[in-house]
């Protein structure tokens, strides 16, 4: 298979706090890719990271080739960020949203009316296209983000908390639909429901303090730590085992 991002001791220091420490591993282009860890672990600074929206203080990562460091334009044509904080503008309908985004990543009009109407349809906004986003549910609105995202057709997509804050219903439609985005996108998840990494990831890092814990499929991660469940597991490797 294709190595879609390559990482290589990346290292982040903030004066004398080191927040990602030393971190290798790869990912495979295709891969829905889970990062877990407990607040402070590093998640977010290794995304900016590769994200190139801060520069490592060490190492170097490559996004299908391009490297981080030397090339950052480059990973910016091939990336997209669907942050935890919903990035739509609410006054403005939906339609509006996706070609406002259209129009910023460089879309002439007509192409992004093309993309808008993909989008709107692959993620069944029809109903509500024509309505100010800010009248929209939270899982809606999380749709609209992530359908945002996704305008340029990215090879590689940041999910970050793609579900928070919504109800049950919610979380299991944007499950399916994360499904389905997985057949032509490479994912990157962050997210504080083990569950939800457990039942979307391929492969899950676990990071505590900066450093990369384990890495492997859920069932994986099980074996290894010698537990019953997923949430067994990641309470061993964020404590090293100490807790009984």
């Amino acid at each position: 298979m294709t190595i879609a991002i390559a990482i290589d001791s990346l290292t982040k220091k903030y004066g004398a706090k080191t927040v990602v420490d030393n971190v290798s591993f790869s990912i495979q282009e295709g891969e829905l890719f889970g990062l877990l860890g407990v607040n402070g672990a590093g998640k977010t600074t290794l995304i900016k990271m590769l994200s190139c929206l801060t520069k490592p203080t060490n190492g170097e990562a490559t996004l299908l080739g391009n490297s981080i460091t030397k090339y950052p334009e480059q990973v910016h044509t091939i990336i997209a960020v669907s942050p935890q904080e919903t990035a739509i503008a609410p006054n403005l309908t939906v339609r509006e949203n996706l070609e406002l985004m259209a129009g910023v990543q460089g879309l002439k009009k007509a192409n992004g009316k093309i993309r808008a109407d993909e989008m709107i349809a692959q993620f069944s906004l029809q109903p509500y296209e024509n309505q100010r986003s800010k009248t929209l549910s939270g899982g809606w609105q999380r749709k609209l983000s992530i359908a945002m995202a996704l305008i340029s057709e990215p090879q590689i997509l940041f999910l970050d908390e793609p579900t928070l804050g919504l109800d049950i219903l919610g979380r299991r439609e944007l499950w399916a639909l994360i499904e389905k985005l997985k057949e032509k996108t490479t994912i990157i998840l962050t997210t504080h429901y083990l569950e939800e990494a457990e039942a979307l990831s391929d492969r899950i890092c676990i990071m505590k303090n900066g450093q990369m814990k384990a890495i492997g499929s859920a069932q994986e991660l099980i074996e290894i730590s010698n537990t019953t469940s997923f949430e067994d597991a990641f309470v061993y490797f964020v404590t090293e085992g100490d807790v009984q």
